[in-house]
């Protein structure tokens, strides 16, 4: 392990616990330290199993790989310090771990932990025919059920089968808890803020004013029950009709601008969005999200945040587009983010927050929200699927994103959302649809 961790009553008794289910279920609040937990449970089933070949799946191959080989220092690669080496072979990139018998109690011998996307319907065929000892569910209520049930399928020969999965509450209605939770042979553990022994009674407190300001947040962030969302913002996006899965061609939509849309946070979330503007065959604008750099750690520095945006997600962009950005337009409250952009090299402007908008009976944020209401429902804004860079904080928050009982958006579950309304509301201005 990396360190002297002091663990939660509720995080030892996850670790400590016999292997005996077939499912170790980890449902809870968010910053409850149940992944955290989750890592260390599945580091010492490492240790102890027969098998060679297990898997870490999330949404894409990215988060699983920061979510739990990185961990924030607390995933695998940490854990087995001095023992693992990034490897590839046929059936992808892995950690390959040798374990010695001096330390670890058993003969020398290697385990092989792969990490692969599992939120699109095709995902599952990145591993038929692998054979798997265990498998990490990482927030497996956004995998697609074809992934987990060949998951599933792909473990039924091992001699030491077992599997965890973890998750924020998932709405009541989801298909995962009625084929996969109440199906399998499954131990289940609550998790509330309450279990995670690094978060200070001061951030507790201040969690618990943030989440006592709508009755959706109060249910699922801080109680951690599942609850269905009562006045979903964007409800008419349809991740059927309105995700591109690649880049259309050119010669369908003919690209004519791109830029960079972004909102940042110290402690919170930050989400950078690159934005392609293009003109159909009809002389007819469209909007499309073709990349998002998001990051939800709270804890890389702004200066780091910085470099990876600058150094990694706007080359990529631009190798995608073959073009050059025209503006980065971050939150205007943002200055830090803004601030070591600009040190970079690039040059960053104030995103349009619509502060100063009014249109009939609304104003303010809620006119951009309109606007990329109507655009959405027009047939002019689509997000595009990015195999390093997706949609799984944009899906994620379009599901939570929602208005309190006097009809004003919560201040949660936004960040990716805010992102994009400030893209939009370039977009709009900028081509005469607003």
């Amino acid at each position: 392990m990396s360190g002297k961790v002091e663990w939660s009553p509720k995080q030892a008794q996850l670790i400590m616990q016999p292997f005996v289910h077939t499912i170790d279920w980890l449902e809870g609040t968010p910053r409850s330290g149940k992944t955290t937990a989750g890592i260390a449970r599945f580091t010492r089933h490492l240790i102890s199993s027969r098998d060679t070949n297990h898997l870490v799946t999330a949404y894409s191959a990215e988060q699983a790989y920061r979510l739990i080989i990185d961990g924030d220092g607390f995933g695998l690669l940490h854990n087995f310090s001095g023992y693992v080496k990034p490897s590839h072979d046929d059936e992808g990139a892995h950690l390959l771990i040798t374990l010695p018998q001096s330390r670890f109690g058993s003969e020398r011998s290697v385990r092989k932990v792969y990490w692969k996307g599992g939120g699109k319907a095709d995902s599952h065929k990145a591993i038929t025919g692998m054979s798997l000892g265990s498998v990490y569910f990482c927030e497996i209520n956004l995998l697609h059920m074809n992934m987990i049930q060949e998951c599933l399928r792909r473990t039924y020969a091992a001699q030491d089968r077992w599997h965890i999965a973890d998750c924020n509450p998932p709405s009541p209605q989801d298909p995962v808890i009625k084929e996969v939770l109440e199906i399998q042979d499954c131990s289940f553990l609550h998790w509330t803020v309450e279990d995670n022994p690094i978060i200070t009674p001061k951030r507790r407190e201040e969690i618990r004013i943030a989440c006592s300001k709508s009755p959706f947040l109060w249910k699922r962030d801080w109680l951690g029950e599942r609850c269905i969302p009562q006045g979903v913002i964007y409800w008419m996006f349809d991740v059927n009709k309105h995700i591109y899965q690649d880049m259309p061609n050119r010669q369908e939509l003919i690209p004519i601008e791109m830029y960079f849309a972004g909102d940042g946070g110290a402690t919170d979330a930050t989400s950078i969005g690159c934005y392609l503007v293009c003109m159909t065959s009809q002389r007819r604008h469209k909007l499309l999200r073709i990349g998002n750099w998001y990051y939800d750690g709270g804890q890389m520095a702004m200066s780091d945040q910085a470099r990876h945006i600058c150094g990694e997600f706007i080359p990529a962009m631009r190798q995608k587009t073959g073009m050059r950005e025209t503006g980065i337009m971050i939150d205007p409250a943002c200055k830090a983010l803004r601030l070591e952009i600009d040190k970079l090299g690039f040059t960053t402007t104030k995103a349009d927050n619509n502060g100063h908008d009014i249109k009939g009976t609304s104003k303010g944020i809620k006119v951009g929200i309109e606007e990329l209401q109507n655009s959405i429902n027009d047939g002019r804004f689509y997000l595009v699927d990015d195999p390093r860079y997706g949609v799984e904080a944009a899906i994620k928050e379009l599901g939570l994103y929602c208005v309190d009982d006097n009809g004003n958006p919560v201040d949660a579950y936004n960040h990716a959302m805010d992102e994009m309304r400030y893209g939009h509301n370039y977009f709009a201005k900028t081509y005469g649809y607003w």
